[in-house]
């Protein structure tokens, strides 16, 4: 019969525990105003309260930053496809010639009718009110 073997549980590291001790220590000072002091024997001491009896103390107030970062509201990127649609859009409403290839072999054989052209930009502009709806009720909701 085997012998069932031990499984160790893991324990905190070195490193663990002195980045432990280091932010208790660190807690105080962050807490507001500290005071910096030299005693008799030269000695430099820190602390969150004036010494007593001591003359010549020097107070420091500390900024204290809560939370993350403010970051500045950005404007919401629009998606890929939103991008295109607007991008197609564009070349559409120019008076462009567009061309149109019908034996797909990468070059233009005709170029879109007034109602080809048409058609197209209804398309661009269903394109944009399902692409883009997204981005702007993002930002509607941001700005509330």
């Amino acid at each position: 019969m085997p012998c069932p073997t031990r499984i160790p549980t893991p324990r905190p590291s070195r490193h663990a525990w002195l980045a432990a001790a280091l932010l208790a220590l660190a807690l105080p000072a962050a807490a507001g105003e500290v005071y910096q002091w030299k005693d008799a024997n030269g000695v430099t001491h820190y602390s969150d309260s004036p010494p007593a009896n001591q003359g010549n103390v020097k107070g420091r107030q500390i900024q204290h930053k809560t939370g993350a970062p403010s970051v500045t509201q950005a404007k919401p990127t629009e998606s890929a496809e939103c991008t295109t649609a607007r991008s197609n859009l564009k070349q559409l409403q120019s008076n462009a010639p567009i061309g149109l290839d019908t034996d797909k072999d990468g070059k233009a054989d005709s170029a879109f009718t007034p109602e080809q052209r048409a058609a197209q930009v209804k398309l661009a502009e269903a394109s944009i009110a399902a692409y883009c709806k997204p981005a702007v009720a993002a930002a509607a909701a941001q700005q509330m």
